[in-house]
């Protein structure tokens, strides 16, 4: 499968600049889940710059109906 990373770039939702992941999102996702997170995209922007990715905070979010 051909990864699309410019196209995937012009929606991906990663503040953080350094990220050698961003638009590769099948490595993107791998990544987190190993780290029981969820990538950047799953979050609304103001959580997202939080950077707590975490399954955790992503549950309080849909509790509160930011998601």
């Amino acid at each position: 499968m051909e990864c699309k990373q410019e196209q995937n770039l012009a929606h991906c939702a990663c503040t953080y600049d350094a990220c050698n992941k961003k638009g590769r999102c099948c490595d993107c996702i791998s990544y987190h889940l190993k780290q029981r997170q969820l990538p950047g995209c799953c979050f609304p922007p103001a959580a997202e710059r939080t950077y707590d990715r975490s399954f955790e905070h992503f549950v309080r979010l849909v509790e509160s109906g930011r998601v």
